[in-house]
């Protein structure tokens, strides 16, 4: 799911230590080079003063304590090169040219690199800020070299991340005080709202809780027929209208429905919905009114990136969102939508869709994502 971004976050990290090692193995070199023992030439006789007369004619070793000043000027003089060169950072270098104390400004120098691989992966812009507000604080003032880089990327970018709530812990505790649990489902067209639907039922009935469907997506009568062939496969019972009929009112008869029939957890599908329609997204608004869902979750693309985050911000904004399940995970080779849409909304992911059959539903789990980054 990750495989890109953990790819590009692995070689921003390893750049760095490669780097500095290559640094160390070169002042090693120079230093062992300016400490060698002395060659011929330094041994050799020479003449001090003016032209020799006969009387002068006379041979002068240089003293050992000079040739030992010579050695220990050539030393200094060639340590002093190495700073300077270790000084100039090249084209690979990240972390060289931060020998010192990192300042706010080479931070920032820093961080450019990294900020266009989140942003290239589909990491929202605020979320990119917001890594890079953790990571200022805790690099800033410090010598890079005693930093461990890895860890504090890790830490900052899933501070960003909300985990889950227990999913099923939550709905039988609910259970206790009233019946049914009710969960609606909000996105846009072809976001797989339908196909998720079915998965979560398939996943409840596999935790001993009984399923109601309400097929209140009643704009397109091959939703409703969709529905209910999920709805006969799972054999659960689904609740519908006609084409056309008021969402809202098979939301409410599924409820009663429930009731009546002692069943746990009644599932509403909705009409998918532009965000920017504002007609659209009243409608929903009075399916929520009406059904007063325990649950709202907006379903979404991991693959649309952006688009997605956006749309999430806009159905929250309208109408609460709880939390938010991303389909076609598996085929998401950036992984930055679950970072965006979790950071934007302030609200939890709680599942991954990962495939096409009932059992591909990941319960999301923000240590096991930072896992698959590589960090």
């Amino acid at each position: 799911m990750f495989k890109s971004l953990k790819e590009k976050l692995k070689n921003w990290v390893s750049k760095s230590k490669e780097d500095i090692q290559k640094s160390k193995k070169n002042k090693k070199k120079v230093v062992a080079k300016a400490g060698s023992a002395p060659t011929n030439s330094e041994n050799k006789l020479v003449r001090v003063g003016s032209a020799p007369t006969n009387s002068e004619n006379k041979s002068v070793r240089v003293p050992k304590k000079s040739k030992a000043k010579i050695e220990k000027q050539t030393k200094n003089e060639l340590e002093q090169s190495l700073e300077k060169i270790t000084e100039t950072p090249t084209e690979n270098e990240f972390f060289m040219k931060f020998k010192k104390r990192l300042t706010e400004e080479k931070f920032n120098e820093l961080f450019e690199e990294l900020e266009m691989i989140l942003l290239q992966s589909n990491v929202a812009y605020g979320a990119v800020e917001s890594i890079k507000e953790s990571l200022a604080e805790k690099l800033i003032g410090k010598v890079l070299k005693e930093v461990d880089l890895s860890s504090e990327l890790k830490n900052s970018i899933e501070s960003v991340l909300i985990n889950p709530p227990n999913f099923l812990k939550e709905i039988k505790n609910s259970l206790e005080v009233k019946q049914p649990f009710v969960i609606l489902f909000s996105g846009i067209n072809g976001s797989g709202k339908t196909t998720t639907i079915a998965k979560l039922a398939n996943y409840l009935q596999k935790n001993k809780l009984s399923v109601c469907l309400a097929a209140a997506d009643t704009f397109r009568a091959a939703a409703i027929q969709q529905l209910e062939e999920h709805a006969s496969k799972l054999k659960v019972p689904i609740i519908k209208k006609d084409y056309g009929s008021d969402p809202a009112s098979v939301g409410f008869e599924a409820i009663i429905y429930a009731k009546k029939n002692k069943i746990n957890v009644v599932l509403i599908d909705t009409a998918g919905r532009m965000q920017n329609k504002d007609s659209l997204m009243k409608e929903i608004e009075k399916i929520v009114r009406v059904t007063k869902p325990d649950m709202k979750i907006f379903l979404g693309e991991s693959i649309t990136g952006n688009d997605a985050t956006e749309q999430a911000k806009a159905f929250d904004e309208s109408i609460g969102l709880t939390g938010i399940i991303l389909s076609k995970a598996d085929v998401d080779e950036k992984g930055g939508t679950a970072i965006s849409v979790s950071h934007v909304t302030k609200k939890p992911i709680l599942f991954l869709g990962t495939g096409q059959e009932y059992k591909d539903l990941e319960v999301f789990d923000k240590g096991k994502m930072i896992k698959k980054l590589g960090l």
